[in-house]
């Protein structure tokens, strides 16, 4: 990544936090990025391409916690496992959700983000899919029980975690230490092999 290109990066977080993604023009990040908006399309084809780049490098990362996850086949618990996964996810999806509701309010930026999502082979079916091979793979070993649906478990995982960073938005709620461990419990009670 170019010193340039990080700083246009860097800008298009900090507008879309001062102003909502719905007002984060070009203009306004290259502007504070201190650079013209032609520079910004030496390094991105689209204003989409720029919000991908935000959600992808800036937020705190999901990709790395469903990647580890899936090295730790048959190693630690599963529990421990899968806790540290949703630490990273209610976090992922606290900080990214203001991004993703500008996005869906918005058919055109929605669109070109569906694209640009398409293109390269990204999108928010990646780290559920990580998660169920995983589980599938602890399921193999026999340390998640056979009668465990893996693609179910995990889509519950990330339906729970982005829910409570919904909510985080609107309500004072319990503290995430007292709620991911219980939520993880809860998950493995379906999936233990009896």
């Amino acid at each position: 990544m170019t010193p340039t290109r990080d700083r246009i990066v860097a800008a298009a977080e900090q507008v879309i936090q001062e102003l909502g993604l719905a007002r984060a023009t070009t203009k306004e990040i290259a502007r504070a990025a201190g650079c013209s908006e032609a520079l910004l399309y030496k390094h991105f084809r689209t204003k989409e391409e720029i919000f991908l780049a935000v959600l992808l490098e800036r937020m705190p990362a999901l990709r790395p916690a469903t990647q580890r996850l899936g090295e730790r086949v048959g190693q630690g618990t599963v529990a421990g496992n899968l806790e540290e996964l949703a630490w990273a996810a209610v976090e992922f999806f606290r900080r990214t959700i203001s991004l993703a509701g500008g996005m869906l309010s918005d058919p055109s930026l929605l669109n070109g983000f569906r694209q640009t999502l398409a293109e390269s082979g990204g999108g928010p079916h990646v780290p559920i899919d990580l998660v169920a091979s995983y589980l599938r793979e602890e399921q193999r070993i026999g340390r998640v029980g056979p009668d465990a649906n893996p693609d179910a478990a995990s889509a519950l995982l990330f339906g729970a975690c982005f829910h409570r960073a919904f909510l985080a938005n609107l309500v004072e709620l319990a503290p995430d230490e007292v709620l991911v461990p219980d939520l993880v419990r809860t998950l493995l009670a379906g999936l233990t092999p009896r």
